[in-house]
Formats: structure tokens, sequence, C-alpha cells
């Protein structure tokens, strides 16, 4: 893949706040038309990675490309490619919905006969029609959000940034939002997500990178995060189980007539366990499969749940 065909693309990345390195040389190749999520703990240095894409941040060393250009030497063309819903909600409390995203437009050039029709479209694409004479403190937190991301989309950008952009949404919204998402996505829309929801990341993302203590720690797709990383476990109800047995190759556990093993394909290796089980002289009354989630993959790999 050349690198015009990248969305995003990131070498050796750093950048220091006087003696603290909050990136520490990370690099990333998010292709066009891909949903793409950065998870890692708080702290980890997501929201440090979007800021140096959108221009809130300056880096310190390395650089950073948004379809090819620098976001330094060419910040016009790369900041008015991305369009940017941060994690924290930040409106002028005396617009109208319909006036602050008209407003918005403008800031990116549209002149106002666009950034009108620009606004009738977002508004009707995230179920905003009915509010958009309403200001912002007249909305719930759900509708909050769907704003932030109508800002985001006003300019039609063909990038999408998303930090944090379902928290504290309630369920029916998020899986609204999710459907909104996946369909700007099959569009040929580029999604970059931060996620403290890792069923979200699942869902939406075709791949992810994870970000510990400012460096990537593992990348891929969730499928292949988990059945790489990922121990499966099978769980034996047994009978005339002795201490003396022994399960050749295998990491298992023995306590009240329950073996537990530890295994990186549950289906593969269930026939061949059991059939090991009963050579041995026990029989087995109940089997159960328990796979890995790419939750398990974070914990694994950080020691911390994603919301720590």
């Amino acid at each position: 893949m050349t690198q015009l065909e990248y969305a995003i693309r990131i070498r050796a990345l750093t950048k220091n706040y006087d003696d603290f390195q909050a990136l520490k040389g990370i690099d990333l190749k998010i292709p066009e038309g891909s949903f793409f999520g950065l998870l890692g703990p708080n702290g980890a240095g997501k929201t440090t990675t979007i800021g140096i894409l959108t221009g809130l941040v300056r880096l310190t060393s390395g650089e950073a490309k948004i379809l090819g250009k620098d976001v330094v030497r060419d910040f016009r063309f790369t900041r008015k490619s991305v369009g940017l819903s941060p994690q924290e909600l930040n409106f002028d409390p005396f617009f109208t919905i319909r006036d602050l995203l008209t407003l918005q437009a403008g800031y990116y050039g549209l002149d106002r006969p666009l950034a009108r029709q620009r606004t009738t479209q977002v508004l009707e694409l995230l179920g905003l029609t009915a509010k958009a004479d309403a200001k912002m403190r007249e909305l719930s937190g759900g509708m909050k959000r769907r704003v932030q991301i109508a800002k985001a989309l006003i300019h039609d950008p063909p990038i999408l940034i998303l930090d944090e952009p379902t928290a504290g949404v309630d369920i029916e919204l998020r899986h609204m939002l999710w459907h909104h998402l996946k369909e700007m996505n099959r569009a040929g829309k580029t999604i970059l997500l931060t996620t403290h929801y890792i069923e979200e990341a699942e869902k939406l993302c075709s791949d992810i990178a994870i970000i510990d203590k400012g460096r990537i720690i593992a990348e891929g797709s969730p499928g292949g995060l988990i059945n790489s990383l990922g121990k499966s476990m099978i769980k034996l109800k047994v009978r005339n189980w002795k201490p003396s047995f022994v399960l050749k190759n295998r990491e298992y556990n023995y306590s009240d007539d329950e073996l537990t093993i530890r295994t990186n394909n549950s289906v593969k290796d269930m026939p061949e366990i059991i059939s090991n089980v009963i050579a041995r002289g026990a029989s087995v009354e109940e089997a159960r499969v328990f796979n890995s989630s790419l939750e398990d993959v974070f914990i694994q790999l950080t020691g911390k749940s994603i919301d720590a």
C-alpha cells in the first residue's frame, strides 16, 4: 500500500511535556476507508495522538500525515480533511443548533447557501431535525453528543475522528449512533475511534491498536488479536480424576471435580482433551467452553481494565 492510500500515517511520533513523555515513538498506518480503533487506559496517549493529528497539540519529534500531507507543513489541508468530535462537549449556549452548525460550516469555507444545505442534511442524518431551533442548554446529554458529531461532519470531511463519542449516552442512542457510523464508513469515510466500551470497538472497528504508556503494544483485527493473544478455557466436570493423573503439554487446574484447561483453540482441542481424560480412567459428565474476549486481551496486555 502506498503512502497516499493511508488516511493517517504516523512515524516515530513523540510528545514530551517537560520531563514527562506522553508518546514514545509510536507508529500507525490507517488505510483510507477503514474503521480504526485506538484503545488504551486513561493516560495512555490516545487524546495526545488525536491532538497532534488535528493541530491542537504540537509534536516533539517524528511525523504525522493526513492523506499524505504533513500535519505541520500542510496544516490547512490536513485540518480541513478531518472532522473532530472531542471527548469534552464544547458549545456556544446562545445559538440554536441550526445556527451553530451553519456557523461551524462557515469556519471551513462553505458559503451560506451550501452551509445551510449541509446543516439540513446533517440534522436529518443524526435525527436532530426536530431540535434544530433549540439551544444547547435545552438538550439532553445524548442529544448534545449527536450535535458534537454533527459539528464534526458539517464540512463532509473524508476522515472523522471520534474521541469517546458515546460516553454517557443511553444504550438506545449508542446503538443508533453505531448504525450511522457504520453507514458513513460503508460510504467511504475513514473513521478513527477511541472508546472505553470494548463492545463498541469489537462491533465497529475492522482494526485496532492498543496503546499503553505512550507505546503501541498490539495491533490487528479484533478477531486476530483474540486468536493470537487470547486464551480460551475448557471446563470439564469429571469423576474419578486422581491427583497423579497428568494431561501432557496442557496448562490446567483441578479443583472440586472440575478440570480447567487453557487452550488456544477450544473447538479443535476439545475432542483430544476429553479422549485423554477418559484414557486416564476418569469420566466426563459435563463440558463447557469459555472463549477469550477483546477485553481479556486488553487486560492481559496492559494489566488494567480499559476505563482504569
